[in-house]
């Protein structure tokens, strides 16, 4: 079985076949950095040195910032270049409305198309590899990189699904805090406002991790029976969850 990077990357390449391949790697690479908080709010981003620590030319590291600064990850100014944005809590949380009504447009659409029965077997597949996840018992920070591996894939699954590129790519500029990892750990915007003991990693399953995995498989059993309308009201839920989720231990200072 590949592992969860490899699935993930492969995933993300198929979402942005039209992107050059040198430009795919720099835009995770990079995009990673930031919403990890490895690259600090207000740096600058000078394509010279990124281009260097890549090991590619600068066009590919423009065009990444480029599709950055769309993402509203970075702020484009003509003095002083690409500058790392300083988000806030509050940016984080209204991206997750924004993705809430998006995204389940998106399930409602992929039922009203139809799903045909090899994409809803690979959808099945990777919620199953959740599962096995979950079912294992333990937790760390390995296993839930993975088990968010396969949450990216699965999402991007769907959204492809929906044969619309324009949905597609709004979609795209909600996500990246949500789908990486447990936004309350990984975003620095929300993890400043969250106390150190709702942030430190579980050895079990959190309970956050076997609802979402939970609504998953809700979700494929509502395409499967062509419920386009069940579809959609489970992925809104699904996401305002999350909201919900952050809005609470964010609170609790």
């Amino acid at each position: 079985m590949k592992n969860a990077e490899s699935r993930a990357k492969a995933v993300l390449e198929e979402s942005q076949h039209n992107t050059e391949p040198a430009i795919r790697t720099v835009l995770a690479k990079l995009r990673e950095k930031i919403v990890t908080g490895e690259v600090a709010p207000g740096t600058r981003l000078r394509a010279d040195s990124l281009a260097e620590q890549f090991e590619v030319s600068r066009t590919p590291v423009r065009s990444a910032l480029a599709i950055l600064a769309t993402e509203g990850l970075v702020t484009y100014n003509v003095n002083r270049g690409y500058t790392v944005h300083a988000g806030t809590i509050g940016n984080v949380l209204d991206s997750m409305d924004v993705r809430a009504s998006l995204e389940s447009r998106a399930c409602r659409l992929c039922v009203d198309l139809g799903v045909d029965d090899e994409d809803l077997e690979r959808l099945k597949q990777v919620v199953g590899q959740g599962r096995e996840l979950v079912e294992a018992g333990a937790w760390s920070e390995q296993i839930e990189m993975e088990w968010y591996s396969y949450n990216v894939i699965f999402h991007r699954m769907l959204h492809r699904l929906t044969n619309n590129d324009v949905l597609r790519n709004a979609i795209r500029m909600t996500i990246v805090y949500p789908l990486l990892g447990d936004v309350v750990r990984i975003c620095p915007a929300v993890a400043a406002h969250v106390p150190q003991s709702a942030r430190r990693m579980s050895e079990v399953v959190p309970d956050h991790i076997e609802q979402s995995q939970r609504e998953h498989e809700s979700l494929i059993d509502a395409i499967a029976e062509g419920d386009a309308e069940r579809a959609e009201s489970i992925m809104f839920d699904h996401v305002m969850a999350t909201k919900k989720r952050v809005h609470s231990v964010a609170t609790l200072r």
